[in-house]
């Protein structure tokens, strides 16, 4: 089995003690057990500083933006224009026009299916990779029922990693856009972003990365990936759920038209036509999630007080650990083993279904996920329906492995 690459941590130590404590979710007993959460990967936890961020707006100056002249809706204005600063400020875009403010990654993606995709014709191809979320796939079939565009299949290897040649390969003269996960949620595999979009701005081809597992663990620089666009979840960074952010290059987004209509995105409405706002606002229709987006900003403010890298550093230590720990569990099957990966351990057990993982753990406090994962060509890859996953974060620990190590060991015992 290939091991996860080491890599070097910062000198300066990393609080864990201190960093649980910001969580309050985490000091809770779950049937009779102190709760170890490994489904970081479907969603995190959120620190007080997220809650509180967010009771503040509406305890103290909930209002609509933009359009009102009080002061409560100047404060909710300034707070929502604040946050945006700060997620392009997080992810190096050149200005803060460039981000977009969605529900989650899912809503990224269908935005530029529905908008960018407007430009595809009969013919025309779309390369995807063999390990996507259903999200960055279903979009695309969509599109192509729709225009009789093609969509195309990358393949990874038996351990999950992209293979470049065949990728390369795929790039032909009628390819108009490269769509790809920055992390996989299935598998842990961390792609060669830079090289994607390289060869692909190569021919030119625009690449729309998936970054909704990149982004709790990675330091981000979309302007150093040079990638076209960049999805991204709220809620996977330890930020409130029903907030997401869809990055695009300014000029790329300026000649995109509106996604929904509405109020907010406009600049002048008539009967006889409509003059749209400018870009981010021209895809925000409606009111909103104005708490959720200064909750992730507030979350941004709290990943970046402690480092990315420092995160980085600190849960590849726990990959490697608990794939060493996992590994040793007789009978015990890892699915995904690249070499660059983020922390997620997605497994099966000789003799107990994936299934019935999740809910023997569960007894033992231990929160874990069991199912496709939402990337069924991914498992199918593997010959497999369905796998266990724990996926970390920044707040998980060795102990907290070998609670887990130690529950599955008793599902076994159950099982037998």
């Amino acid at each position: 089995m290939t091991r996860p690459q080491v890599r070097t941590a910062p000198a300066e130590p990393y609080d864990i003690a201190r960093i649980r404590a910001d969580f309050p979710a985490l000091g809770q007993e779950v049937r009779g057990k102190p709760l170890v959460y490994l489904d970081n990967g479907s969603t995190s936890h959120k620190p007080q500083a997220v809650i509180d961020a967010v009771d503040d707006f509406y305890a103290h100056y909930n209002s609509n933006v933009h359009r009102g002249v009080h002061a409560l809706s100047e404060r909710a204005t300034e707070a929502h224009i604040a946050s945006r600063i700060k997620v392009a400020e997080f992810i190096n875009a050149s200005g803060a026009d460039e981000i977009v403010f969605v529900r989650g990654t899912t809503e990224a993606i269908n935005l530029v299916a529905s908008s960018f995709g407007q430009r595809i014709r009969a013919g025309d191809e779309i390369l995807v990779t063999e390990m996507e979320h259903h999200a960055n796939i279903v979009p695309w079939q969509l599109l192509c029922e729709r225009t009789g565009a093609l969509l195309k299949v990358a393949p990874m290897d038996d351990t999950g990693t992209l293979r470049m040649d065949e990728f390369e390969g795929l790039l032909g003269p009628r390819t108009r856009l490269v769509a790809a996960t920055h992390v996989s949620n299935a598998l842990g595999t961390i792609n060669p972003v830079k090289d994607i979009v390289d060869l692909a701005h190569a021919k030119g081809i625009p690449v729309l990365l998936d970054g909704a597992q990149a982004t709790p663990h990675i330091a981000l620089d979309v302007a150093a990936m040079d990638c076209d666009f960049y999805a991204f979840s709220g809620h996977k960074m330890y930020g409130p759920t029903g907030i997401g952010v869809l990055y695009g290059k300014r000029e790329i987004l300026e000649s995109m038209p509106p996604y929904q209509g509405g109020g907010d995105m406009i600049r002048k409405v008539s009967f006889s036509g409509t003059e749209y706002a400018e870009i981010p606002h021209r895809f925000e229709a409606g009111t909103p999630d104005i708490a959720g987006a200064i909750g992730l900003g507030a979350a941004l403010d709290y990943l970046s007080e402690i480092g990315l890298d420092r995160i980085a550093a600190y849960e590849h230590e726990l990959l490697l650990y608990g794939t060493e720990q996992l590994g040793a569990i007789p009978g015990l099957r890892l699915i995904g083993t690249a070499a660059n990966k983020a922390g997620i351990l997605s497994f099966l057990i000789e003799g107990v279904p994936a299934a019935d993982i999740g809910p023997l753990v569960d007894l033992r406090g231990v929160a874990i996920r069991a199912g496709h994962h939402c990337a069924m060509p991914a498992l199918e890859h593997f010959g497999v329906g369905a796998t266990a996953r724990a996926s970390l974060g920044m707040y998980n620990t060795r102990e907290e492995i070998d609670v887990l190590v130690a529950a599955l060991l008793r599902a076994q015992e159950m099982l037998a």
